[in-house]
């Protein structure tokens, strides 16, 4: 089922929580994040959270400990897994940081799923500390967007990934204001999948005639489920209808995620 390219974001929409906030909050660091808060940008504040979990002697084992533990939807893995079994190419595109994601895909077991992950980097210094970094180093440069954070302007991501493919289509999902703008990239016979109620949901129903592709809402992860497999479905019927005119390879998949240059994603090691 080549020619389907399913974008997540993380935070709220493969698990239920915000990842930062869960870690902040479980260790106990929920006050002085709220004090530093207004002082700096979110990605800023949370190098500087992983620097006083640190002073504290609070460990990377105590914080992946704390990640494995995130909530989640029970039927968001079994959608995510249907997902690639069917052939889709996954991809994560997330405000979140690549510690955070990679911990919990490996404990939920779904790491192999995704080609690849865009967010914000990180990596453990020689004194055991996380150190985050953003994803657009907005301290040298401003990325044009006046819709999303100083650090990550998703549909540069999209865009990015729309010009390395042919003829695949995009089902887009995501929760929060900053998924807005990449929506706002999609075209016709792309799909985005607002979560109903949170905030680029409102977005959309506030401004629904700026988005060319299809919208179908979803509450929860049976929703997720229940509407992405449809959706993937949908997508492939029409793919086979129209296969002898566009002469769709059965590893087109493969093919785009070979030639692609993804200077700004982290491969996913299978």
């Amino acid at each position: 089922m080549a020619g389907i390219v399913v974008v997540f974001d993380f935070d709220k929409t493969i698990i239920d929580v915000d990842s930062d906030n869960w870690v902040v909050d479980e260790l106990g660091f929920t006050d002085l994040f709220n004090q530093l808060l207004p002082t700096m940008p979110w990605n800023s504040l949370m190098d500087r959270m992983m620097k006083e979990l640190h002073s504290q002697g609070n460990t990377i084992d105590d914080i992946a400990e704390v990640l494995k533990r995130v909530p989640i939807h029970p039927r968001a893995v079994p959608a995510i897994k249907s997902a690639h079994a069917l052939g889709c190419d996954l991809k994560i595109v997330s405000d979140a940081n690549l510690f955070f994601i990679e911990t919990i895909l490996k404990h939920l077991g779904i790491m192999e799923c995704f080609s690849e992950i865009n967010t914000n980097p990180s990596f453990v210094d020689e004194e055991g500390r996380l150190r985050i970094f953003p994803h657009h180093d907005f301290t040298s440069s401003f990325h044009g967007c006046s819709l999303c954070p100083p650090n990550m302007c998703k549909s540069m991501v999209i865009k990015r990934i729309q010009a390395s493919i042919s003829t695949e289509k995009l089902i887009y999902l995501g929760d929060g204001s900053g998924d807005f703008c990449p929506s706002l990239k999609l075209g016709n016979g792309d799909y985005v999948m607002p979560r109903k109620n949170f905030p680029l949901w409102e977005l959309i129903c506030r401004n629904p005639g700026v988005i060319k592709a299809g919208i179908h809402e979803w509450s929860d992860g049976e929703e997720l489920e229940d509407v992405l497999l449809h959706l993937i479905k949908k997508i492939s019927e029409e793919n086979n209808n129209s296969a002898a005119a566009m002469l769709i390879p059965v590893d087109c998949k493969f093919e785009t995620m070979a030639a692609q240059a993804l200077p700004q994603a982290f491969p996913v090691p299978h």
